[in-house]
């Protein structure tokens, strides 16, 4: 009873042990794709457009686009637009 209690937690530390190195790989491919992404134009639009792909397979019936602030402040006050009419 003893060993198979060792042998489980033995197999509980190893699985975590893969876990942890999973997720350094993940970042450290985040890290790198976060230096490759700025260097072509296009490679963030292609990415975005991706997980748009992702979010539209899973059936999801709700899709927000994110619109960067820059961009959000030339359109214009929609009670300011009907206030001149």
């Amino acid at each position: 009873m003893i060993r198979a209690i060792a042998r489980q937690t033995e197999a509980e530390r190893r699985a975590k042990v893969i876990n942890a190195e999973g997720e350094a790989q993940a970042a450290q491919k985040l890290l790198e794709a976060a230096q490759i992404m700025p260097k072509d134009p296009g490679a963030m639009q292609l990415r975005y457009l991706s997980s748009l792909n992702v979010i539209v397979g899973e059936k999801n019936s709700t899709i927000i686009f994110p619109v960067p602030m820059e961009l959000a402040g030339l359109i214009p006050d929609i009670r300011s637009v009907a206030k001149q009419h």
